[in-house]
């Protein structure tokens, strides 16, 4: 079992978040077991610590947001918001603008970065990933990281599921079930799995 950097009780110093977060947006493969690795086992740990504590007991949304700006390390606007229960594999590396609200059941992967502009619309249980794994067997634990772009005005239906790398276009909509593989065009609505183009907007 991999050494937990909590062993000691200490928290991740602003350096190697730093460190950790130049490393997963600079997009170069993670090697299974590197510091990276470590590091994101570690940021790990203190995410879940942070959302378990939030999901356990809900007394108001200002204090869910109050819990989110632990998580993301950052200050939200208090037009955002977010329905619990929430997940997430990392938590230092989500990003979202004015307006923007989550709702219950979501999960984040965000390790390679999750941009959400303002006014989106995140639906019930959906799911965000940042990470690939290497299509080599011998090297299947490494990790490649890729951000995720959800632009302004965007929605997602319930139980949508983006892959790493993916951007979804300004004012776009993607219907219930879909699973997101490729980038969607402003202002369109897509769906299935794959996810394509049904119609665009006007």
């Amino acid at each position: 079992m991999a050494e937990s950097f909590y062993e000691d009780g200490s928290e991740l110093t602003s350096d190697q978040i730093s460190y950790f977060l130049e490393c997963m947006n600079s997009g170069e493969e993670v090697e299974a077991g590197s510091e990276v690795h470590r590091l994101m086992t570690a940021a790990s740990e203190r995410a879940m610590r942070i959302t378990s504590r939030m999901n356990a007991q809900f007394t108001s949304l200002s204090h869910v947001r109050e819990q989110l700006e632990e998580l993301w390390m950052c200050d939200l606007p208090e037009s955002m918001g977010l329905f619990p229960p929430f997940t997430t594999d990392c938590g230092l590396n989500t990003h979202v603008g004015e307006g923007v609200f989550i709702n219950a059941g979501c999960r984040f992967q965000d390790q390679g970065g999750i941009y959400i502009g303002d006014r989106a619309l995140i639906g019930h249980n959906c799911v965000i990933t940042t990470l690939n794994h290497n299509m080599d067997p011998a090297l299947r634990a490494n990790l490649l990281p890729a951000p995720v772009h959800i632009e302004a005005d965007a929605w997602l239906g319930a139980n949508v599921t983006v892959l790493p790398g993916v951007t979804i276009g300004e004012g776009a909509v993607v219907a219930a079930g879909a699973v997101v593989t490729k980038d969607v065009p402003a202002r369109t609505v897509v769906g299935g799995v794959p996810a394509k183009v049904i119609k665009e907007l006007a």
